[in-house]
């Protein structure tokens, strides 16, 4: 299979123009990368792993190093930035990977695990909520950001307490945490949200990027009165307390002052704190009086003028929607614009949100616009079209057809009438709809087979994999076992739609569900596992989910952060396989990056790019 997709491939670097937004590179500040060496053992070998980066010449040149002495006879000019080293790791080695304006280095330790790279975690005690009953702490969503402006990223780690909480149930939780760690282990801060700021999927988005363009990245959640700082300090009064004491609605989080915080990505420190918006205000408002509809908040960042970072931050998407457009210029922060459907304008947007969302330049213009589920919100904080499809729980943004220069969405809805839907992603035209009855609660795109051009589509109830036109190109059972609700039948075995990856080497995108990597096997039309990750869980339940997934370390391929069951530490997989592709950084894709910083919110859902990645011949703004 994999000599095919290089030789459907070869003509990939020849082509001219560019399939992605119409971003002026010139006016954003394009974010700092090192070289992003990494080694890992593999079994009796060592594989290294390294970046290619835009500013790099076509076929750059690389030499690699063991502990100084040069390994690769011949310059490497050709195929992908990965070398197996065979001589068996004895001691602890440093590697080094020399070539274009930046050399890299990464020392691997004697005593190394097999496959990944370790991060030791520094649990948080236990705690105890009024009710008497204690909960414990799990690592949860992460983020990177690189906070000290040396190219390389650190970690920010959400912790979890066990009571975490649906918005849609009563009940304490214990309160947030956020570390930031290095790539050694390095507990850099922490920061509690405190005990009015309820702990689940919904109420804690958080963004981690470079905001103000000094090169280093700032963190931004959503605080109240309580939260402490990684100094101490504490924001607004220390001694409030607004969970609600019952009898019903228990633990829930009803009034009270709400902000939305800066923090410094190096210490942990608040630097500035505004009002939230929009306030809570009447919950009847939002849809119920249990805050289920108001405490649905979204976040995201995106260039809206074309040339900075901002910060946008949402509540709710069942009924009433608002989105908060934040710039932060290292001293204040400041109200960009607001978007909110209560404006009799913008009435009919209403009601169409998702438990995600996307941003990317969908029209061209060079600067970012927000695709909220069935809706999309301009640049300026205006409308820019509404499907009137309503809510939903998954939702694909990238370059579908490897022919056009369009952004397209693949989008799947609860209203047991529109199924799931394919558009443009500039327009909201519909290019195609798999009607249901069905509440749909998962949607997967990604270029599987190599046969079929462009990205295929499949979801809950879509009855197999769809190509561009909507057709079926192989048939598949719908799930009516609510425990495998998330998968269809293919070939006896399970078709995951939870996330996509790039692992194995070649241009075809892999799926990464639980502890698998498997793979769409066109020839066969079944599922088969490519890699198993040891020792670890994913997150969220049913969701399943790593910490993150991201082209984080090494070449192109995506990296997998996930946690240990007891959450002592975090493993970093990084593929073992081979691959004859040199592509560029995908963090250097914007709305890649984007994806990446907005990975953690709501349902989480894997990061696209801006441009078409696959084995169609195509114009590739990345491959070198």
């Amino acid at each position: 299979m994999k000599q095919k997709l290089i030789l459907t491939s070869l003509l990939l670097g020849m082509l001219s123009a560019a399939a992605q937004p119409n971003y002026d590179m010139k006016q954003i500040k394009r974010e700092y990368l090192n070289r992003g060496v990494i080694a890992v053992r593999n079994g009796q070998q060592v594989i290294v792993s390294w970046r290619t980066l835009t500013n790099d010449a076509k076929g750059q040149a690389f030499d690699i190093y063991r502990n100084g002495n040069k390994l690769n006879r011949e310059p490497l000019t050709k195929g992908g930035t990965f070398f197996v080293d065979n001589t068996p790791l004895q001691t602890s080695a440093t590697y080094e990977v020399r070539g274009g304006s930046i050399n890299g280095r990464y020392l691997l330790q004697a005593n190394a695990p097999d496959g990944y790279l370790t991060i030791p975690l520094q649990k948080p005690a236990d705690g105890e909520c009024p009710d008497g009953r204690q909960y414990r702490y799990s690592a949860n969503d992460a983020s990177v950001g690189d906070v000290d402006g040396d190219g390389q990223y650190e970690i920010i780690l959400k912790w979890d307490p066990s009571n975490a909480r649906d918005n849609a149930h009563d009940g304490y939780t214990g309160p947030t945490l956020f570390d930031c760690y290095r790539l050694d282990g390095t507990l850099l801060w922490r920061i509690d949200l405190g005990r009015n700021i309820r702990s689940g999927a919904h109420y804690t988005p958080f963004i981690v990027y470079d905001l103000d363009g000094d090169g280093k990245a700032e963190m931004m959640v959503r605080t109240s009165d309580c939260t402490r700082d990684a100094k101490g300090n504490i924001i607004g009064d220390a001694l409030a307390d607004y969970r609600h004491k019952g009898p019903d609605r228990i633990g829930r989080i009803l009034t009270g002052k709400e902000y939305i915080t800066v923090f410094n990505g190096l210490t942990g420190e608040a630097m500035d704190s505004k009002p939230y918006i929009p306030e809570r205000g009447d919950l009847k408002g939002w849809g119920d009086e249990k805050a289920n509809r108001s405490d649905r908040m979204l976040a995201a960042v995106g260039y809206l003028d074309g040339k900075k970072a901002s910060a946008i931050f949402c509540r709710g998407y069942y009924t009433r929607s608002v989105l908060a457009a934040w710039d932060w210029n290292g001293r204040e922060l400041k109200s960009r614009w607001v978007f909110d459907t209560n404006d009799p304008q913008w009435a009919s947007y209403a009601g169409q949100g998702n438990h995600n969302l996307r941003v990317a330049d969908v029209d061209g213009d060079g600067c970012d616009e927000i695709t909220y589920g069935s809706m999309a919100v301009d640049q300026n904080g205006r409308g820019l079209y509404n499907t009137g499809m309503g809510h939903g729980d998954a939702i694909h943004l990238m370059a579908f057809d490897p022919k056009s220069r369009e952004l397209q969405v693949w989008d799947c809805h609860e209203n047991r009438r529109d199924g799931s839907d394919f558009r443009n992603a500039r327009t909201g035209e519909v290019i195609f709809k798999v009607p249901s009855k069905s509440d749909v609660g998962r949607a997967m795109a990604a270029d599987i087979d190599p046969n079929n051009p462009g990205v295929e589509m499949w979801s809950a109830d879509s009855h197999g994999i769809r190509n561009l036109k909507g057709e079926i190109i192989n048939a598949a059972k719908d799930a009516d076992d609510p425990q495998h609700n998330n998968y269809l039948m293919l070939g006896g075995r399970w078709l995951p739609m939870n996330f996509g990856i790039w692992w194995d080497g070649d241009l075809l995108r892999e799926m990464l569900d639980r502890d698998k990597v498997s793979k769409y096997n066109w020839e066969n039309n079944t599922i088969d596992d490519v890699f198993t990750l040891p020792g670890i869980v994913f997150n969220n339940g049913t969701k399943s989910n790593p910490c993150l997934s991201a082209d984080i370390l090494g070449d192109w391929r995506e990296e997998v952060i996930a946690r240990t069951p007891d959450s002592s530490e975090l493993r970093i997989f990084v593929s073992p396989i081979p691959t004859d592709y040199r592509i560029n950084c995908l963090m250097e894709d914007i709305p890649y990056r984007l994806s990446v910083a907005t990975q953690n919110v709501g349902y989480n859902q894997p990061s696209e790019p801006g441009f078409y990645l696959g084995p169609d011949e195509t114009v590739n703004p990345f491959l070198k």
